[in-house]
């Protein structure tokens, strides 16, 4: 017989957990038809002797709503052996949309302040020219290079419905029913599901709570239980992570998943050995959930929450009111003022105390380091604190900070202190990745451009979890990456490697694979910055079949499916599930 593709001679990781073993795999079309000693011939041959070969990876946390119409190939994820991602999390899809354009510009001014996405980038490289969220779906069908599911989002929902009311007000009995039609309409034209947050700091381009944060829990239910109607559909919400879940906290997300008769996923478990009660009582929401005939799942981090801030997305920043006002304004305006003594004396006195306390740390400026430097003239203030910096200079940290912003243009990127990337902090990090309660992940990939480095989850865990630090073994990382959660989502026929299932592979070397460093790339519509990272180790990625990337080179082929619910997905359920609330 003759195959499409046979990979030859690969350490075989199944993804199932199980130890691997050395076999060839067969592909013909999209499927693998044969796993073992191949002896017929192929169109062509891969030799992966020594690599291991294994299922693509799951990434069930994006925000590739908008880039996938810049960006098909979906970077960085499908260099970093990523076959399959979700958007449209945190209630921030881009459908569906009303046709008026005051909605479509109030979405896009949200995502770029919320999500970090560049405005000028939103504004040239996404049509926004569909209402529904069919619509939205058939203009990226055929042209990704990854199989994508996009959630439908409890803002984009709010804002179609109640428009400038979406933001301040408490939904009617009949806007919250035209909110449920509208749902019931996106999930039957292929939406995977609901998204939501209550987060505090998720503000929205106008410096307000986003929509879905002034919606109560009566609207959250009678969204949530729309997925009930429907075959292969999920649940995904953000609540406020900084302390432990209270018992309103547990109650909601509990009768959420009630509901909805479906897991819920929220995010984002940051474990921290200074604060090491905190992740286990957030686990315990499992728990509480399970008692009562629910389920819920945490999305756990892959390493420590790593930030880059600057002065003109201004987020973290922005927690403070004082910061918040200022950074309001347009950019002239914001650098007049930042120039100004007596409002540096207003910032230089935020106060932060009510806060929780894994956010107080972040506020103190002469722990800050700076991360990346816009002019060449100042490359070698990289790394160094801003106590380090306004001692050479006879300056306070926080007038150091202003002045190396204002000398350009505030583009200069800083990091605040980093809980979390201690030994033990590490090893709990681990521990959680394992923990039935958990499902990996928390990318963020497409969002937080110039903020967050968590894109590159994959290798991360790979080179630092698995080689460096022994965290876990291989053959659990990549069931961790792949079967765990395309099971959660109720991925047909995806996760694993086996016959009659769909060819989503991906060929590594287990000695080299790692995450690359982080630098700034200028590849977004009008020239807008992004922090990126480039795979090392990866070889080979394959996507219902066909090869998308070799080593660091994009192929050009964009085989990716856009996954729908009920379609791609089928039903998870969850025990139980007594149809009322507690």
């Amino acid at each position: 017989m003759a195959y499409d593709i046979v990979i030859r001679g690969g350490r075989i990781i199944d993804g199932t957990g199980v130890p691997e073993r050395v076999a060839d795999v067969a592909v013909q079309g999209d499927r693998i038809v044969e796993i073992g000693e191949v002896s017929g011939a192929a169109r062509e041959t891969f030799d992966a002797a020594g690599l291991v070969v294994a299922p693509g990876f799951v990434d069930i946390h994006t925000h590739y709503d908008a880039q996938a119409f810049w960006d098909p190939a979906l970077s960085p994820s499908s260099f970093h052996g990523i076959t399959t991602v979700v958007c449209g999390n945190c209630g921030y899809s881009i459908a569906p949309l009303t046709g008026d354009p005051a909605d479509s510009d109030y979405l896009m001014r949200m995502l770029a302040r919320v999500e970090g996405m560049p405005i000028e980038s939103l504004a040239a490289g996404v049509p926004w020219n569909w209402r529904s969220f069919g619509e939205y779906l058939a203009a990226l069908d055929g042209t990704l290079a990854l199989n994508t599911a996009f959630f439908v989002g409890h803002s984009a929902l709010r804002r179609a419905v109640m428009g400038p009311r979406a933001v301040g007000e408490f939904a009617s009995d009949n806007e919250i029913a035209a909110m449920q039609s509208l749902l019931r309409k996106s999930i039957g034209e292929g939406g995977l599901g609901l998204s939501s947050t209550i987060a505090k700091g998720h503000l929205d381009g106008d410096g307000n709570a986003v929509p879905s944060c002034h919606a109560d829990d009566k609207e959250r239910y009678a969204l949530a239980s729309v997925l009930s109607e429907f075959e292969g559909t999920a649940l995904e919400f953000l609540p406020n992570i900084f302390a432990e879940f209270d018992e309103s906290e547990l109650a909601r997300m509990t009768n959420m998943s009630l509901a909805a008769k479906r897991p819920l996923n929220w995010n984002l478990l940051l474990p921290d050995s200074a604060a090491p009660s905190k992740h286990l009582m957030q686990l315990a929401a499992s728990d509480y959930a399970e008692a009562r005939g629910a389920r819920i799942y945490a999305l756990a981090s892959c390493q420590p929450p790593r930030a880059r801030c600057n002065l003109i997305s201004g987020q973290v920043f922005e927690i403070l009111p004082e910061w918040a006002e200022l950074l309001a304004l347009p950019l002239p305006e914001r650098m007049r003022r930042l120039r100004d003594p007596a409002i540096r004396k207003l910032l230089a006195a935020s106060r932060h105390e009510h806060l929780p306390e894994a956010m107080r740390a972040y506020f103190e400026w002469d722990k800050w380091t700076i991360a990346e430097a816009y002019l060449a003239l100042n490359k070698h203030l990289e790394g160094k604190t801003l106590a380090e910096l306004g001692r050479v200079q006879h300056k306070t940290a926080l007038d150091a900070l202003i002045d190396l912003a204002l000398s350009e243009d505030l583009k200069t990127s800083f990091s605040p202190p980093s809980p979390g990337e201690d030994d033990e902090s590490w090893r709990l990090r681990g521990q959680s990745w394992c923990d039935a309660r958990t499902v990996i992940g928390g990318s963020d990939a497409g969002a937080h451009l110039d903020m967050l480095d968590t894109f590159a989850f994959t290798t991360k865990v790979l080179g630092e979890g698995v080689r460096r630090r022994g965290l876990l073994d291989l053959p659990e990382a990549v069931r961790q990456m792949t079967q765990v959660p395309a099971e959660y989502l109720g991925l047909n026929e995806r996760g694993i490697l086996r016959e009659g299932y769909k060819a989503d592979i991906v060929v590594f070397d287990a000695d080299k694979v790692d995450c690359g460093p982080i630098y700034t790339r200028y590849d977004l519509p009008a020239g807008a910055p992004r922090l990126y990272a480039d795979a090392i180790g990866i070889a080979h990625v394959f996507v219902n079949g066909r090869e998308i990337v070799r080593g660091r080179e994009f192929l050009g082929d964009f085989p990716g499916r856009v996954l729908r619910s009920g379609t791609d997905t089928h039903t998870v359920s969850i025990p139980g599930a007594p149809g009322q609330r507690i």
